[in-house]
């Protein structure tokens, strides 16, 4: 490397490598989070890159890293969700120190970083996103992203291993599409920093990823950049993002590169610095983005008639004690236990449908059959307990759900799209008690 600080390394619970960089000695943290796939030596081979990632360290403490499965991390199993992506940042921070910190991302880097702060509004204390967009996959509401079509063909050119290194530069980066340095530094970094699998496996695992429904909860002060002639990810998109983010900034600039490094990255860092740096302190927050999840016993009513008092009691017990030792396994925060049910919460969806497929494995060998509702939305946090619409749902989820079925939103589904889940379409429903039509799923592992 010719211009890098050096890698370091960190582990995941698993005992994952993860690789990251710190640089720059700013007394705020700063995450920059690329959209495409990364490689910490590489990246620093191209002068306009390095220039730029000097740039944001000149103002900050600069945290940079690749991914499991990406650059110089140790690769991983494949359909990792998008929440695994979010441990990966986590398991970083934790080895810098740092408890609060910026994000900047781009592209699918500024969906995990609004994603973040939603989850975690603790540990964020602002946002950059730098020509993201909220979902992949083009529908009314969205007109502006891709057509099924467009993204098996992108799919099928992946899979073949056929991607043609000078025409995604030319939509990237058409201010430097014509430099010969520039296309070589970019297709050896595009063939080093993923393989065909690995690349299969973001547009599959990432792309379909939808944080719509949860823009509203993003309550950290975001600048939305977005250049107004970008080929790859339409202006529509950014204000898209700024029209629906509580606490957004937007600002167009001119030109029509998809890579922040590209073209004019002197207005990128300058609009930048000014939003940092001259950004208040967030005020300490009791509200953040969960997956809640509620089951109970199906007919526990006529189970415990028939059981009788001690028979009965002796089977919660055993109920219990699945559920709780299944909870650690999977992060779970165990809020309340009323009966013979759970409420339960994750700050990651993946992880609460595993969670709840276990639990109902555990407990279909004591020959229990529970029913699980589960929707992710933000939550009131009120001494140890959660409030908030977002329980309300989960509950009337779980209330539609049949004998031994994992229920789950709409939300949910396109919060692990593309991660190896199974949805079988249950309909519309009026849930009691909350506003709008709510369209259910059942979900099971693959």
């Amino acid at each position: 490397m010719r211009f890098g600080p050096p890698v370091q390394f960190t582990h995941d619970p698993n005992g994952s490598r993860l690789a990251y960089q710190v640089l720059g000695t700013g007394e705020n943290d700063l995450v920059f989070l690329p959209g495409w796939p990364s490689h910490l030596g590489l990246m620093w081979e191209n002068p306009a890159f390095a220039d730029f990632l000097h740039g944001l360290a000149s103002f900050s403490r600069l945290i940079t890293l690749d991914h499991l499965g990406r650059g110089l991390s140790d690769r991983g199993p494949t359909g990792r969700p998008f929440e695994d992506r979010m441990d990966d940042v986590r398991n970083v921070l934790r080895a810098v120190g740092s408890e609060r910190t910026a994000f900047f991302g781009c592209h699918l880097g500024g969906r995990l970083a609004l994603l973040f702060a939603a989850t975690h509004p603790q540990h964020t204390t602002a946002l950059v996103t730098f020509a993201a967009h909220p979902t992949t996959l083009r529908d009314a509401d969205f007109p502006w992203g891709s057509t099924p079509e467009q993204r098996e063909e992108v799919l099928a050119s992946a899979r073949k291993g056929e991607f043609d290194p000078d025409g995604i530069l030319a939509q990237v980066a058409p201010s430097d599409a014509g430099d010969p340095s520039t296309r070589h530094w970019w297709s050896m970094f595009m063939n080093s920093a993923a393989s065909p699998p690995e690349a299969v496996d973001e547009i599959t695992s990432h792309g379909p990823v939808d944080i719509r429904r949860l823009l509203g909860s993003v309550h950290a002060p975001t600048l939305v950049l977005h250049r107004t002639g970008d080929q790859f990810a339409a202006v529509e998109a950014g204000r898209y993002l700024a029209a629906h983010l509580p606490r957004a900034r937007l600002v167009e600039l001119p030109g029509d590169d998809h890579l922040p490094f590209a073209g004019d990255q002197e207005s990128v860092l300058t609009a930048t610095e000014q939003f940092l740096t001259g950004t208040t302190r967030v005020a300490e927050t009791d509200r953040a983005v969960l997956t809640v999840m509620f089951t109970d016993i199906v007919g526990s009513t006529e189970l415990a008639s028939r059981l009788g008092d001690r028979r009965w009691r002796r089977l919660l017990e055993e109920h219990n004690e699945v559920v709780r030792s299944i909870l650690t396994r999977f992060g779970g925060k165990e809020i309340d236990t009323a009966g013979d049910g759970f409420l339960i919460t994750f700050d990651g969806p993946a992880r609460a449908i595993r969670a709840a497929t276990a639990v109902r494995a555990g407990l279909d060998e004591e020959d229990i059959r529970i029913r699980v509702g589960l929707h992710t939305g933000e939550c009131e946090l009120v001494d140890g307990k959660v409030r908030g619409i977002a329980v309300h749902v989960a509950a009337r989820v779980m209330a539609q759900a049949q004998g031994n079925e994992i229920l789950c939103s709409r939300t949910v589904r396109d919060l692990v799209a593309g991660s190896g889940f199974v949805f079988t379409d249950r309909g519309i429903h009026r849930l009691k008690g909350v506003p709008d039509d709510w369209q259910l799923y059942a979900v099971e592992l693959t």
